[in-house]
């Protein structure tokens, strides 16, 4: 009985299941069947003896990042960084949306290309922008100090700056992408519910204060349980290519996964490099069970699961 049922249901949503099969086999080949390389972190690995004939050494891979006198420094970047890309990029790109919706339809395209266009640009080409503003000799923000009769700023060698270049860099690119996902949302809500609005007399903020943002809410929360799952990594082409990789402002923009780069590059212990990967996504699992059952105790309508 159960067989004829679940046969009737494929045919039934067979157009589902094929429109839906090439995310399913993504998923698989890439997310699942890797799935054995777990064991790698706790393997001694050599290129001679092979992916399972290297020899086990426990947690030892695991020392290397938390005895490194950098653990603190870049654990404390990384988290802090990611914070703040999640606060401030949620709240542009929210109000960004909320912008694009009230203006005209027949603009909006044009303003979400224009927006959505950094995006698509790699970090490498990113980080030529940031260094045409940058750079010590020709820089725009350099020519601007001479032109004020200020003296240049050495942008790649102090660190205190780079906080803030890096969150704003980090916005400008990824606005676009958050916004139009927040605009969707926008284009979902029932246009009955601003009718009532405006015949209750509402404001444009009115409506936006308790019609946009209260709809909102499910998709706003899910979007930051997603992204707390990811607080301790860090965008690798942000931190490694906009900073042209500088030493000297390693104090503000190290974060753990330069780090491991720089560690396995110098070293060549992929033992070590997978260790760290397997701490990142064990905390980062960790924490999106927990943010989810924060959100759960609030209001479980706002869960992720």
């Amino acid at each position: 009985m159960n067989l004829k049922r679940t046969i009737k249901d494929i045919k039934k949503n067979g157009d589902l299941i094929l429109l839906a099969l090439p995310a399913v086999l993504y998923i698989f080949v890439f997310s699942y069947i890797p799935l054995y390389g777990l064991i790698l972190p706790f393997k001694n690995y050599k290129y001679n003896l092979g992916f399972f004939k290297s020899p086990w050494v426990g947690f030892e891979n695991f020392k290397f990042l938390f005895t490194s006198d950098m653990l603190y420094t870049i654990t404390r970047n990384t988290i802090l960084y990611n914070l703040v890309f999640i606060v401030l990029g949620g709240f542009v790109a929210v109000s960004l949306a909320l912008m694009l919706f009230e203006l005209s339809r027949r603009l909006v395209k044009i303003y979400q290309t224009v927006m959505f266009f950094p995006y698509f640009i790699s970090w490498v080409v990113v980080s030529y922008i940031a260094l045409a503003f940058l750079d010590m000799e020709h820089g725009l923000f350099n020519v601007i100090l001479e032109a004020l009769g200020k003296e240049p700023v050495l942008w790649y060698s102090v660190p205190k700056y780079w906080p803030v270049i890096l969150v704003l860099v980090n916005i400008w690119k990824g606005m676009g992408y958050g916004a139009i996902l927040y605009y969707a949302g926008l284009m979902g809500i029932d246009n009955e519910l601003f009718e009532a609005a405006k015949l209750d007399g509402a404001s444009r903020l009115q409506q936006v204060r308790y019609v946009s943002l209260p709809m909102l809410k499910p998709l706003i929360t899910i979007m930051v349980i997603l992204q707390i799952g990811r607080i301790f990594y860090g965008d690798f082409g942000l931190f490694y290519n906009v900073t042209l990789d500088s030493s000297m402002i390693r104090s503000t923009a190290e974060v753990i996964d330069t780090y491991v780069y720089r560690s396995l590059r110098q070293l060549g212990d992929i033992g070590m490099a997978s260790a760290a990967g397997l701490y990142q996504a064990v905390v980062g699992f960790i924490l999106v069970l927990l943010s989810n059952l924060a959100v759960r105790k609030i209001n479980k309508d706002y869960a992720l699961f």
